[in-house]
């Protein structure tokens, strides 16, 4: 109940799917992620993400990230709904942290 609580109030532990070399989506647009994106990320905007479904590895989770985390919320529910297990990670930083915390 403690771990539900707690990923309900601050999000998912980034660090456990990032051990399972889960895959990191940045749904914004390319200009945005030109500006700055999490290392390792790959940028599939939000619109053409159900076009880019082949790319990704369904045998590897993903974490979806954007600027503010909503449009990241879309594309993880967007990304389970066709049979991923994808988490929403939030803003862009975010991720960028959990990298850095490896």
């Amino acid at each position: 109940m403690l771990s539900f609580l707690t990923n309900m109030f601050s999000g998912p532990d980034l660090t456990e799917y990032l051990d399972r070399k889960a895959q990191i989506i940045d749904v914004r647009t390319p200009g945005e992620f030109a500006q700055g994106h999490a290392k390792g990320s790959v940028n599939i905007p939000l619109q053409s993400l159900g076009a880019n479904l082949r790319k990704l590895d369904k045998s590897r989770p993903v974490i979806t990230c954007c600027r503010s985390g909503n449009r990241s919320g879309m594309a993880a529910r967007q990304l389970n709904q066709a049979g991923f297990e994808a988490v929403n990670g939030g803003p862009w930083q975010q991720v960028v942290k959990a990298l850095g915390s490896k």
